[in-house]
């Protein structure tokens, strides 16, 4: 006697998906997600963000007396790494609003729940020695 194929991943997901414990699950990665996209920006500001506006300083004294679009415009192109440095917090700040809004508007692309529920998959697979696993698991 043969013994049966397993499924395909996309066919066995199907019975997980329709699981309320599963949907939890996948809810708790999708929030561990967000937090961990804004502890990045976190980060990101805290230490390049106040380089660069440490690097910035005598600028924006000169911005604070003697405000001109041309000031600031001429105080950023001859500062280029905190001017850098600035782009990058501003960018990855818009960056996780625009991404966190669209979610929050129109709902998860199908995609993205999939990747997730992809991901959840292999954490219970792994099990407890996975570093994910007492956050959405348990």
């Amino acid at each position: 006697m043969q013994q049966p194929e397993e499924l395909p991943f996309e066919l066995a997901e199907t019975d997980s998906a329709l699981d309320p414990i599963f949907k939890q699950q996948v809810q708790k990665l999708h929030h561990l997600t967000v937090y961990g996209r804004w502890l990045v920006v976190a980060l990101l500001w805290l230490t390049i963000g106040s380089l660069s506006l440490w690097g910035l300083r005598s600028e924006i004294a000169l911005w604070q007396q003697y405000f001109t679009w041309v000031a600031v415009r001429y105080g950023l192109f001859y500062n280029p790494l905190p001017t850098f440095g600035l782009a990058l917090c501003i960018g990855m700040t818009v960056s996780v609003l625009v991404w966190q809004s669209r979610n929050i508007l129109l709902g998860l692309p199908h995609q993205e729940q999939q990747r997730l529920e992809q991901q959840v998959h292999k954490i219970r697979q792994q099990g407890p020695s996975h570093p994910l696993w007492k956050r959405v698991c348990q």
